[in-house]
């Protein structure tokens, strides 16, 4: 596909690197359209867009009259790493998928002992809704059925806390999905797809070492992609294949 990346896109990423190199934190107001326009040198009709996707993923608030202001996070837990992930920043983008890792490891293990006949339904049908996304390729139906997958998992789980967190992992994942890669590479949603089954299988059986093993490869093989497809747009003419 080429290294192209939409400006929008490169503008984005450049807000988000001001923001963290001039320390902003959520609740401060940043420059005006004009201004910000100049600051990350993009003109102003891309930068209008940029702010609308990261007012949509939730980085920023726009408020009429008053300005552009960092959006403060749903939790003080998250307010650091909110504000400063950098969704094109290959090691922070690593950190997330390990902490995602640990995070849903526990709630596959938990959702594997205490998941209901209601919540085994719930999965199974996110999983099938995931695997029909995929076979007809339509990726906002398939984004949509892997976050509902996920936090279905997290609910069988049985423990707030966990589900709050995945909540807020799957929040950055998708400022990763849209800045860092201006979405997901469709010839992998098949594959997704098959390992949403292979852990919805395991979880309903009560299979806790088959339902960590498969998310763990699960988890794995995104990070992988995102991995190849974040170094393709950002060093194009790089022939390396590690």
């Amino acid at each position: 596909m080429g290294g192209y990346r939409p400006g929008y896109e490169i503008a984005a990423e450049r807000i988000l690197e001001y923001i963290v190199r001039e320390r902003l934190e959520p609740g401060d107001r940043l420059p005006t359209e004009k201004d910000l326009a100049e600051a990350v040198q993009m003109s102003r009709t891309i930068v209008r867009e940029a702010v609308k996707i990261l007012s949509a993923l939730g980085r920023v608030s726009v408020q009429k009259g008053r300005g552009i202001y960092i959006s403060e996070p749903e939790g003080a837990l998250w307010e650091k790493s909110f504000s400063s992930f950098l969704p094109a920043d290959l090691r922070q983008v690593d950190e997330m998928f390990e902490f995602r890792r640990t995070i849903e490891t526990a709630t596959a293990r938990l959702a594997s002992q205490r998941a209901n006949p209601a919540q085994v339904k719930a999965l199974r049908e996110a999983a099938q809704q995931s695997a029909d996304a995929a076979e007809s390729d339509d990726l906002d139906a398939f984004v949509h059925a892997d976050e509902t997958f996920h936090k279905a998992i997290a609910a069988a789980a049985g423990n707030v806390f966990l589900a709050e967190t995945v909540v807020s992992v799957q929040r950055l994942q998708r400022q990763v999905s849209v800045i860092g890669l201006a979405g997901v590479a469709g010839g992998s949603l098949r594959v997704a797809a098959e390992q949403h089954l292979a852990i919805s299988a395991a979880i309903a059986a009560g299979d806790e070492s088959r339902a960590v093993e498969c998310i763990c490869e699960h988890i794995d093989t995104t990070l992988q992609q995102f991995q190849r497809e974040i170094r393709h747009r950002l060093f194009p003419t790089d022939g390396s294949t590690s």
